[in-house]
């Protein structure tokens, strides 16, 4: 299996760090509001990657993460005169059953930022008496000065990262940082702010350092995948990078970076802040949970593209089509024909996940099966629409 590593920006042999084993964390939502197409886009694409790798007898420890306290969790709830907690459950509760609906598995460890408090703190301590962070103003930065390799996984320079930290909530007029680039690892909390004891007052941990807390609390030291968009690359998870490293000793953080490209919609990427959002929940009201899941499939997870509704009409034909053909009984037939069918399928899956590829070849498998009944090809069809997440009844 080829994976494309963000990191060397080539697609390498994937070669886990523990035999049969596999460690893999993907950023998790925000939860301030509802799943939009984005959202499903990503969750599904490495929902396939994990089911494949569990086909393949690896043990997948996967674990996924809800940024359940941020600045925009925060403003939301204060504009809606509700608490922060009940809005955060909310809206986890609507995400989890509309992935759900697509069929998509729950990870391993599906865990909140705000339960991992103690490992940040944990975290931020070290960082901290090693001189790495520093504490100014009531907040403790990590000051990127000390780790040369900062920019190594977004190949960006230091005015690129300025531009984009700020486009990203970073303030990188902060008065208190000595480098416009340190970013906060806790923050002193605002009076009518939730907080949390530490050694530096009352507070609550920054974007970055809670989802290194959570990898090292639930994975450990190193993993083998890293998943997230690739809006996330710069600061999120370059900044990850930074603080564990410096934390563990131990590099890299993370063997393969894998990251999702952008859905785009009206000619915009698809964003809470534009609003040009597509809900999962709205097309469920029209469309079966197969058709949306198979048309997001149906492009690459590194490939940039734009929502068409039409395409969704074409999913659902194919999906017709699929559940036809497994409802049809026949006598058995040839295992040559099985072998080659799923050889083909698994090399487009393990070629840095082509699930398009992988597409095609369902559809050769389809033209076979009507050329005549063939109970063994039935079976090929189910277990390979299986591992794509597709669910049919004979």
């Amino acid at each position: 299996m080829k994976l494309f590593n963000s990191l060397t920006q080539t697609k390498e042999y994937f070669e886990p760090l523990k035999r049969k084993q596999v460690l893999m964390y993907v950023c998790g939502i925000t939860p301030y509001d509802t799943t939009h197409l984005g959202h499903a886009f990503l969750y599904i694409h490495f929902d396939v990657l994990f089911r494949y790798l569990n086909f393949r007898a690896f043990k997948v420890n996967y674990t996924q993460n809800v940024t359940d306290i941020d600045d925009s969790i925060l403003e939301k709830a204060k504009e809606l005169k509700t608490d922060w907690q009940s809005l955060g459950d909310f809206w986890t509760k609507q995400f989890l059953e509309d992935l759900d609906k697509l069929n998509v598995l729950r990870p391993t460890h599906f865990v909140k930022a705000t339960d991992s408090i103690t490992k940040i703190v944990e975290i931020i301590k070290k960082l901290v008496k090693e001189d790495l962070a520093y504490i100014k103003g009531g907040n403790v930065y990590y000051e990127v000065s000390k780790f040369p390799n900062y920019g190594k996984l977004s190949h960006f320079n230091r005015n690129q990262m300025l531009l984009i930290a700020g486009e990203r909530g970073a303030n990188i007029k902060d008065p208190n940082k000595r480098n416009q680039l340190d970013f906060i690892l806790w923050q002193n909390s605002k009076i009518d702010e939730p907080s949390w004891d530490s050694p530096w007052g009352k507070g609550r941990p920054g974007w970055h350092i809670e989802c290194s807390a959570m990898i090292n609390q639930y994975l450990g030291d190193q993993i083998d995948i890293h998943g997230g968009g690739r809006d996330l690359i710069f600061p999120h998870h370059e900044s990850e990078i930074a603080q564990s490293e410096s934390f563990t000793k131990k590099s890299p953080l993370v063997k393969y970076w894998m990251h999702a490209s952008m859905l785009m919609y009206q000619g915009e990427k698809m964003s809470k802040s534009l609003g040009n959002l597509v809900m999962v929940s709205d097309l469920l009201k029209k469309y079966d949970p197969n058709a949306i899941r198979l048309n997001l499939l149906s492009h690459h997870y590194r490939m940039p593209w734009e929502f068409d509704i039409k395409e969704l009409e074409q999913a659902t034909k194919f999906v017709g089509r699929i559940q036809k053909a497994i409802s049809k009984l026949g006598p058995r037939g040839s295992t040559e024909k099985i072998n080659y069918f799923n050889t083909k399928f698994n090399m487009a899956i393990e070629d840095d996940l082509d699930i398009p590829e992988a597409l095609n070849v369902i559809k050769e498998l389809l033209d076979k099966i009507d050329q005549g009944q063939d109970e063994q090809l039935k079976l090929t069809l189910k277990l390979l629409v299986s591992i794509l997440g597709l669910k049919f009844i004979n």
